[in-house]
C-alpha cells in the first residue's frame, strides 16, 4: 500500500476515534423483545414507502425532511440497509433542496434548523458530515450560531435570511438538531447547550418558539405565559444527554422528570397546541427521551401504546398489505382496519410510523448509528442458572455501507420542500463558538438514587465498547505497518 494511502487511514482512524470519545456512551435498557419487533416491522414498512431513495410529501415527490426522519428511523431499527444508503445519497445530492428556498429562486437564504438536522442525520447515517454532498455541514451550523454580541440569544441556531425571506423561523426543535448534529460530529459549543438550557421554565418542561410577541425572549420563564411542549422537552432531553456540557444532564433530568408527569393511564402523550390529543408522534418521542433518560418502566408505558396502534398480520383487516405500519391515534387505526389506508392519508401514517418507531427502538437520538439496533431476541432470565448467548446480531449494518460522497447538483429540484413556518429573531452575525468536546459520562446510580443530573445504568450498550476496541485495533494496525516501513 503506498505511503499516502496509510497516512490517510491512518487521519481518518484518528478521526473517528476522537470523536467517538467525544459522544457520551449510550446506557438505556434495551426494549422488550416484543417491541424490538414491532419496531422492526415498522420499519420495514416504512422502508417500502420509499422511492427511489425518497419518502414523498402530500404534494410533492419528494419530501427531504421526512426522507431524513425516515434514515433516523430505519438507521434506529436496523433495517433496510440497501434502501438507507439510497436515501442517505439522494440526501447528499439535495441539500439546498432542503436547507434552502434555492429551488424557488429565492437565493441567498439558508435554514439554520434545516442545516443543523442534515448535519445530524449525517452523522447518525455513518457518513462524514464535513463532506456531505460536498457541504461541511459541521461548519456551516458553527457560523449560523448566534455570536457574543447578541446577549441572551447567544449561541441560538439562527437562519440565514434576506428581506425576500422575512424573520428566522428557528424554534427549540431546531436548537436541539444544533447540539445534537454537533455532539455527534466533535463537540457542542456551550454557549449552543446554554440557549437551549434557557428554554426550559422551571417546572422542567420546555417552550417550543424562542420568540414572544414577535421578538426574541430571554428564557422560558421570562415570558410568562409559556406554552411547555412534550415533543420539544423529549428531544431538549435527548439533545442535553448527548452534549456532555455544563448543567446539561441536571437540565435533562429534570426535563425527563416533566415528561413523566404528562404521561396519561395508558401510557400515551399529547403534544401542545392542535397536537394536545393523544397521538403517536408525541409518544414516540417522549418514550425515545424517557428511555434515554433511564426511566425504563415509563418507556416501556410509552412502548406498549405505541404497539396499541400498530397494524399487525393479526390486527390489520383490510389494511393487512400495510401491516407494520403506526397509526397517528387510535381512530386512524380503526378507519384503516375497516377500509385499508385511503391513498390520500399516507402521508400521516407514514410521518407517524417514522416518529413512533423511536419509542418503540428506544435508542436515543444521541446514540442511534452508534449503538447496535435493538435484535427483537429474549434475553436470558433472571433467575435460575445463567445461560451464555450470543449478542444480538441484527440482519443488517446499522448504518449505511459505502455512502457515495456526492456533488450538489447545478439544477435545482423542481418540487422543493415547503417552507417553514417564520417567527422573528435577531440577525446573525459571524459567531465565534469556542467548541470543547464532551467528556463522556458514565453513573453507576439510577436517578432515584443518584439524584438529578447523573445517568443511569439499566443495561450498558456494548456498540459503543465493540467500536472503540475495533477503531484502536486498526489504529494500532496502521501504526505498526507505518513503523516498519520507515525502518525499511
Amino acid at each position: 500500500m503506498p505511503t499516502f494511502a496509510l497516512r490517510r487511514v491512518g487521519a481518518v482512524t484518528a478521526t473517528a476515534l476522537v470523536v467517538l470519545a467525544a459522544t457520551p456512551l449510550g446506557v438505556g435498557a434495551a426494549p422488550s423483545p416484543t417491541h424490538a419487533v414491532a419496531a422492526r416491522d415498522a420499519a420495514t414498512w416504512l422502508a417500502g414507502e420509499y422511492a427511489d431513495g425518497v419518502l414523498p410529501g402530500p404534494f410533492t415527490p419528494e419530501d427531504w425532511g421526512l426522507s431524513i426522519d425516515g434514515v433516523i428511523a430505519l438507521t434506529a431499527a436496523g433495517v433496510a440497509g440497501a434502501t438507507r444508503q439510497a436515501a442517505t445519497a439522494q440526501i447528499a445530492a439535495h441539500v439546498r433542496s432542503y436547507n434552502s428556498y434555492d429551488d424557488w429562486g429565492i437565493e441567498g437564504f439558508t435554514d439554520g434548523g434545516a442545516t443543523a438536522k442534515l448535519l445530524y442525520v449525517a452523522s447518525a447515517a455513518g457518513a462524514d458530515p464535513t463532506d456531505f454532498g460536498g457541504w461541511d455541514l459541521r461548519a456551516e451550523t458553527l457560523t449560523l450560531l448566534s455570536g457574543t454580541g447578541t446577549g441572551h440569544q447567544h449561541g441560538r441556531i439562527t437562519s440565514r435570511t434576506t428581506e425576500a425571506t422575512g424573520p428566522d423561523p428557528s424554534n427549540t426543535f431546531d436548537q436541539s438538531f444544533a447540539v445534537l448534529g454537533l455532539a455527534r460530529s466533535g463537540g457542542t459549543p456551550q454557549e449552543a447547550v446554554d440557549f437551549l438550557i434557557r428554554q426550559q421554565c422551571t417546572a422542567g418542561g420546555f417552550r417550543l418558539y424562542p420568540d414572544a410577541d414577535g421578538a426574541p425572549s430571554a428564557s422560558c420563564d421570562a415570558q410568562g405565559n409559556a406554552t411547555l411542549d412534550v415533543d420539544s422537552t423529549a428531544m431538549a432531553v435527548q439533545a442535553l444527554l448527548a452534549a456532555g456540557a455544563t448543567a446539561a444532564d441536571e437540565a435533562a433530568q429534570r426535563g425527563a422528570d416533566w415528561l413523566v408527569a404528562q404521561q396519561r393511564a395508558d401510557g400515551s402523550f399529547g403534544g401542545s397546541g392542535p397536537t394536545s390529543g393523544a397521538n403517536s408522534n408525541s409518544t414516540g418521542l417522549a418514550g425515545q427521551a424517557l428511555a434515554a433518560a433511564g426511566r425504563d418502566a415509563e418507556a416501556a408505558r410509552a412502548a406498549a401504546a405505541l404497539a396499541a396502534l400498530q397494524l399487525t398480520a393479526a390486527n390489520a383487516g383490510a389494511a393487512a398489505a400495510d401491516a407494520g405500519a403506526i397509526a397517528y391515534a387510535s381512530d386512524a387505526l380503526t378507519e384503516a382496519v375497516r377500509d385499508g389506508i385511503a391513498e390520500n392519508f399516507r402521508d400521516q401514517w407514514r410521518r407517524a410510523t417514522a416518529q413512533a418507531l423511536l419509542g418503540l427502538a428506544q435508542i436515543p437520538l444521541g446514540r442511534i448509528g452508534l449503538d447496535l439496533p435493538p435484535s427483537g431476541e429474549p434475553t436470558a432470565s433472571p433467575t435460575g442458572p445463567p445461560t451464555p448467548t450470543a449478542p444480538p446480531s441484527p440482519t443488517r449494518s446499522p448504518t449505511p455501507t459505502a455512502v457515495p460522497t456526492l456533488t450538489v447538483s447545478p439544477t435545482p429540484s423542481t418540487s422543493p420542500t415547503g417552507g417553514p413556518t417564520p417567527s422573528a429573531v435577531p440577525s446573525t452575525p459571524t459567531p465565534t463558538p469556542t467548541v470543547t468536546a464532551p467528556t463522556p459520562t458514565s453513573s453507576a446510580t439510577s436517578p432515584a438514587a443518584g439524584g438529578p443530573g447523573r445517568l443511569p445504568t439499566t443495561g450498558v450498550a456494548i456498540g459503543g465498547y465493540v467500536l472503540t476496541a475495533l477503531l484502536l485495533l486498526g489504529g494500532g494496525a496502521v501504526l505498526l505497518v507505518l513503523g516498519r516501513r520507515r525502518a525499511t
